[in-house]
């Protein structure tokens, strides 16, 4: 992997983790590493190992795919769809209706 595509993976780490309010001291919990091996991920220092990629995409609830490669999977897509259905009426609204917009806004 180069310095580029290491340091695109630890952006989509930080920002996620950032969205779900997650510090760097619990993501290293929740993984059972230390907070420099996540500090290290998100700065583009070190490659992730396949079984910590796969640990951060479950607590950070997305694909692995969507961290190496910044594409959105199906799985993506159904955890964001089982979010939605959890909504309040009002809410599920306001969801369909930023979404109504973002497609026509064109």
């Amino acid at each position: 992997m180069t310095s580029a595509e290491l340091k695109d993976i630890g952006k989509r780490i930080s920002s996620r983790r950032k969205q779900l309010n997650y510090t760097q001291e619990q993501i290293a919990e929740k993984m059972d590493v230390s907070i420099q091996m996540v500090s290290n991920l998100e700065r583009g220092i070190k490659a992730i190992k396949i079984e910590n990629l796969i640990k951060i995409s479950e607590i950070l609830k997305i694909s692995t795919d969507y961290i190496l490669t910044g594409k959105h999977t199906s799985t993506d897509t159904d955890i964001i769809l089982n979010r939605i259905a959890q909504l309040a009426d009002e809410d599920y609204k306001m969801v369909d209706m930023i979404i109504e917009y973002c497609l026509n806004k064109k």
